[in-house]
Order: structure tokens, then C-alpha cells, then sequence
């Protein structure tokens, strides 16, 4: 009777632990931003988690800005995969002070860089235009096309916390003086269109960008030099600050600090589905052919998160238990 009353025990305790995380896993957010490789991501963790762990993920639109301070002050989303925190210090310190914030992992690991980026025939041809300095001397061959008497600047778009920091160097660098144009372009698309369509013409063109992109996987850009170190203090005080009137010259870091973030609410219940976001990291050539993939075939988040799952099983496998990875290809 014994055996049979701790057998029966035994089973109940699983049986609830199962309820528990069951539990944990129903009706996540996850963050869909529109660059490609946080739009992956995305899709990626939304696949492993319903395949893998039975939850009930699903994707909400939002970028940078708007999805770390929705997740402070309403908890949701749960899960931001792709989270430039740097673009947003004092927004990131407060969500993590207060507890409402968790930072889990580095998921790109040495992956991420931004900032101002030329083609690199036009590098080729002048090599001052590598620099800040050399552009600003140049508004000719960067023309606005709205005011071909000025040069254009290409900022990104609209709730970047990116878009803040290109404002704010534009500012700070008197770059209206030098007789620029700070250009909005609207979105994303808008961006990438602008860009290739300068690049296949061999025209000139300075722009906010980052990678690993796709688009500069597929297109030989050279990212300019600002002329000055990044300075922690200043990017906190200012330079990612929009109101903030008295931007001083200041650079990007030489790599991104990017985080996979979690709501506290989530942080606290997600069990297992925590552990797999820990783990779940990508390195830069990795990501990169994800990217190049995308272009090629002009594939959405979901036809990515299939196949980088079904081409690297070696990488993917090591985030999860076996249970679960094979729960995972079996579902491919």
C-alpha cells in the first residue's frame, strides 16, 4: 500500500508540476519588431515555445521604444527578443530598478553594430568620406532628393529609440550648418528602398543603419567614423535622451548591447520557457546567413524561424531539453 500511495503521489506532484508550467505558458507576448533579425527571432521563440513547451504565444507589433516602456507600465509584452537597450538607458534603468524588467540573455551575441554608414565606392574613391568630417565637407554628392541644394541625411524610422540618437547627433554636430538635412523615411521600407535604390544607381547616400542586416550583407557599406569615442555618460545624460536640448558629439558603442527582455510577471512564472530564452544565443555569421537567406528569398519571420530550425539542428538543440527538441522537429 505504501508503494502504491507514494506511486500515486508521485504521479499527482507530476502531474502538477505539468498543470504549473502548462499554466506559465499561456497567452505570451512576444514583441514583432520590424527589423529582420528581431523579426526572427520572434518567430523563432514563438515556434519553440508553442511547439516545444505548449504554450500559447503570439506576436504583437512593436518597436524599441514603445515595447520597453508598454512592458514597464502595463506588463506586456512578455518577451521582447530583440531589445537595443542602450538606444533607451534611462527607460532600461528604470524598468530593471523597478523590477519590472528582467534582461535574460545576449541573443546576438557579438552580432549587434549601428550607426551612420556610405557605400564603400564612394569610400574607394574619396577616403575622407569615411569620416564624419569628410561627409560634412560633401553635401553635394549626398543630395536630398526633396532639396537636391542640400545634402539628406537618412534617419530610421519613426519609434526607433535609433531614430532618437541619429536626431540627437544631428544636433550635436551642427550638421544643418554644413548645410544637411536630417531626411525621415517614413519606415523601415521606406529606409531599405532609399538605400538600394542608391546603391544600384551608384549614387551617394549617408544613413542610419545596423547590423546584421540583410541588407548590408547584400550591399558593401562602410560605417562612418564620428571623429569621437563613445562616452557612457553623455549617451545617458543626452545623446538617447529626445528631449533633451543640449546634445553633445558622441559615438555608437563598437557593438550593441542587445537583450532579450522579459516582464517581471514572466520572468517569475515562464519556468522551463525562461531556461530555453537564457540559452538561446546566435553568433554573428550565424544570423547573417539567416539574413542573407531572408533577402534571397524575400521570406517573412516564419519562413526563417523554419528554416534556420531545420538547417541547424546543432545549434538549436543545445537551448532545450531533448523532449522538447523533439517535440520541436517533429512539428517541422
Amino acid at each position: 500500500m505504501k508503494i502504491i500511495g507514494l506511486v500515486a503521489v508521485g504521479a499527482i506532484s507530476l502531474f502538477a508540476a505539468q498543470q504549473a508550467q502548462a499554466a506559465s505558458c499561456e497567452d505570451i507576448t512576444i514583441a514583432d519588431m520590424s527589423s529582420m533579425s528581431a523579426e526572427f527571432l520572434a518567430a523563432m521563440d514563438k515556434f519553440i515555445l508553442n511547439k516545444g513547451f505548449g504554450c500559447n504565444a503570439n506576436l504583437v507589433a512593436g518597436d524599441t521604444v514603445p515595447a520597453i516602456t508598454a512592458m514597464i507600465e502595463k506588463g506586456q509584452p512578455d518577451i521582447i527578443p530583440e531589445g537595443a537597450v542602450d538606444v533607451v538607458p534611462a527607460l532600461y534603468k528604470e524598468g530593471v530598478e523597478t523590477g519590472k524588467i528582467v534582461a535574460v540573455s545576449d541573443p546576438l551575441s557579438d552580432a549587434g553594430n549601428q550607426g551612420l554608414w556610405i557605400p564603400k565606392y564612394m569610400v574607394d574613391k574619396d577616403p575622407q568620406l569615411a569620416t564624419l568630417a569628410g561627409v560634412l565637407k560633401n553635401p553635394e554628392l549626398f543630395a536630398n532628393p526633396e532639396n537636391p541644394s542640400r545634402g539628406g541625411i537618412y534617419n530610421g524610422a519613426p519609434g526607433w529609440g535609433a531614430t532618437i540618437v541619429t536626431a540627437q547627433l544631428y544636433k550635436a554636430n551642427k550638421m544643418a550648418d554644413y548645410k544637411f538635412d536630417l531626411i525621415d523615411p517614413g519606415s523601415l521600407a521606406g529606409l531599405d528602398s532609399a538605400i538600394s535604390r542608391a546603391y544600384e544607381r551608384k549614387q551617394g547616400i549617408i544613413a542610419y543603419y545596423w547590423s546584421p542586416t540583410g541588407l548590408l550583407g547584400r550591399y558593401d557599406m562602410v560605417k562612418v567614423d564620428l571623429g569621437v569615442a563613445n562616452d557612457p555618460e553623455e549617451w545617458k545624460r543626452c545623446t538617447a535622451v529626445a528631449e533633451c536640448a543640449d546634445p553633445k558629439p558622441n559615438a555608437w558603442t563598437a557593438s550593441d548591447n542587445i537583450k532579450t527582455l522579459v516582464s517581471k510577471k514572466f520572468s517569475e512564472a515562464g519556468g522551463d520557457a525562461i531556461d530555453y530564452l537564457k540559452k538561446r544565443e546566435l553568433k554573428a555569421d550565424t544570423i547573417n546567413k539567416v539574413l542573407a537567406w531572408m533577402n534571397e528569398n524575400q521570406a517573412k519571420g516564419e519562413d526563417a524561424a523554419q528554416y534556420f530550425l531545420t538547417e541547424n539542428p546543432d545549434i538549436w538543440t543545445k537551448w532545450v531539453s531533448p523532449d522538447v527538441a523533439e517535440k520541436v522537429k517533429s512539428a517541422l
